[in-house]
């Protein structure tokens, strides 16, 4: 039996731009939808409880009208795609990391570019997407439209090792979508020695970057079998990785990365270039889980 793919809804426009493109890969990948509502208030505390009047809005009654909007607005896009929809009493966060357990990826949309104060101390998707233990796509209300503009899958490649999860979810999604996929991997050209220096001895460019291309190609090795019908270009960029991947999101559907895990570990485990890929991304970011 093929797990969910999950989207978490909280009623505010971006989760609905959610919705909305978790049902086209649902589709795409002949994956039922569920969506979940996590209801509780800011503080924790139930919205109502039984002292509440009769003609008090319960949360338990908005919650529901949350969900049933959602659950519309999915069969409306797609009639065909099987759609369940949960009402979950908790904390958003907790809700979703818990109902990731059991899906085949998670979906959540967030409300844009970040605040200082965001980055500093995360909101439900930059938590969900650092501890979820399946895959988790964001979708920000300032990227575009869910619609496929590019016909294309970027994924940003660290190492063979390193982004094997991340890569067999990118070849997944592109051979679901038949669409291309870039391979990129950045490079930093390295400083010289100080012998180099006083001998202005000249850089060896060339091999910093056919040695970066060999990477590449080893790490694709394995998927490029599995995946024949994908198209992938391969693309060794020097710079930066954080300013490599944001400058090639502009052109792309999706951005795939992987995102370390530690067993056992605590705190967010994200990185400084994927906490800057989910706030700035010019497309939807999809982090994959890699457990060390």
């Amino acid at each position: 039996m093929w797990l969910p793919l999950v989207v978490g809804v909280d009623g505010s426009a971006a989760s609905l731009r959610a919705v909305d493109w978790a049902v086209d890969e649902a589709a795409r990948l002949a994956l039922p939808l569920k969506i979940v509502h996590a209801t509780m208030t800011d503080d924790g505390e139930p919205v109502c409880g039984p002292e509440t009047g009769a003609d008090h809005p319960c949360g338990q009654d908005i919650g529901q009208h949350v969900i049933d909007a959602a659950q519309e607005r999915a069969r409306t896009r797609n009639p065909d795609l099987k759609v369940t929809a949960e009402l979950v009493w908790g904390d958003a966060v907790s809700v979703l990391l818990n109902a990731g357990r059991n899906a085949s990826a998670l979906v959540t949309g967030a409300r844009g570019r970040g605040e200082l104060k965001d980055l500093l101390l995360g909101s439900v998707s930059l938590v969900v997407a650092a501890r979820a233990q399946c895959p988790v796509v964001v979708v920000r209300a300032g990227a575009r439209p869910s619609a496929d503009r590019y016909d294309k899958i970027l994924l940003g490649v660290a190492d063979a090792e390193s982004s094997s999860a991340a890569l067999h979810f990118a070849f997944e999604v592109a051979a679901a979508r038949g669409c291309a996929l870039d391979a990129v991997l950045a490079w930093h050209r390295p400083p010289r020695t100080s012998i180099s220096k006083l001998l202005d001895l000249p850089r060896h460019e060339d091999q910093h970057g056919q040695r970066t291309r060999a990477l590449l190609d080893e790490a694709l090795k394995q998927s490029v079998g599995e995946f024949p019908s994908v198209d992938v270009h391969r693309i060794v960029v020097e710079g930066p990785a954080r300013d490599v991947l944001l400058k090639q999101s502009e052109t792309t559907d999706l951005l795939v990365v992987g995102a370390q895990r530690r067993l056992n570990g605590s705190g967010l485990h994200l990185g400084r270039v994927n906490h800057a890929l989910l706030h700035y991304a010019a497309c939807p970011v999809a982090l994959v889980p890699q457990w060390n």
